[in-house]
Order: C-alpha cells, then structure tokens, then sequence
C-alpha cells in the first residue's frame, strides 16, 4: 500500500495544497509567500528522506499567521492521512541532530494525542522577514 496523500485546504484566507509520500527520498517542492517557511519545511522532508510539495497563498498582506497555521494543519492532515492505519510503525521515536550553531531536538509519538512543547529563545524580533512572535 503506497503511504502517499493529498491534502487541499480553502479558507477564507488561504488556498494550500499538500502532496507527501512517506516512502520518498527527501524531494521537495515549497512555495508559500513565507520565505523561512519555505526553508524549514524544505529541511523537514530533506532529512526525514519523506518527498512533500506544499503550494499555499495566503493574506500576507496581514501578516503570515494565517498561513503559517493553515498550512501546519494542512501538512498535520497529509502525515494522518499517508500513514493510514499506522500497521509496522512504532508508536515513537526521537532524534538529535547538530545543524550549524544549533542542536535541534525532535521526540515523536503518533498515537492521535495531541502535545506540543517548544523550549527556544528568539533573541531577534525577525529572521529575515519572519515573524518570531508568530513562533508559539
């Protein structure tokens, strides 16, 4: 069973389109007016060895917050959906990886129950032309 999706969300703010395939080798393909976005979900499917196109437009014109949370439900929708009824996965996983200055952190458990904790201290009101206090 191929472990792929295609997920479209229409808002009235936003128009995104997600397409995943679980079992790819890290292709990407991100267009969002959300330049950093863009960069992030890029590294997201590169080294997680996952292919995700992701086509968004959103009322930028605002601010990014719209699209930042549409599109992250959109592609929390594309994972569910790709992964089926989870047969041959184990439930969680963790891994630490040094990127540049940083060592990012990521712990996994795909059991539906939702948990999020983010520990980062943004000394900078943007990067580039992103938002940090758009960061939760």
């Amino acid at each position: 069973m191929a472990r792929t999706s295609h997920v479209k969300r229409s808002t009235s703010e936003t128009q995104i389109e997600v397409r995943l395939n679980l079992d790819g080798t890290g292709i990407q393909d991100i267009q969002t007016p959300v330049p950093f976005l863009d960069h992030m979900l890029a590294q997201l499917a590169r080294h997680g060895y996952f292919d995700l196109t992701v086509k968004a437009q959103g009322d930028t014109h605002i601010d990014s917050h719209h699209t930042l949370e549409d599109v992250g439900i959109a592609v929390g929708q594309a994972f569910k959906e790709a992964l089926g009824d989870k047969k041959g996965i184990r439930r969680f996983a963790e891994a630490s990886v040094p990127l540049n200055e940083a060592l990012a952190q990521c712990i996994i458990d795909i059991s539906g129950r939702a948990f999020f904790v983010f520990n980062l201290e943004l000394p900078k009101a943007k990067l580039g032309e992103f938002d940090v206090e758009l960061v939760p």
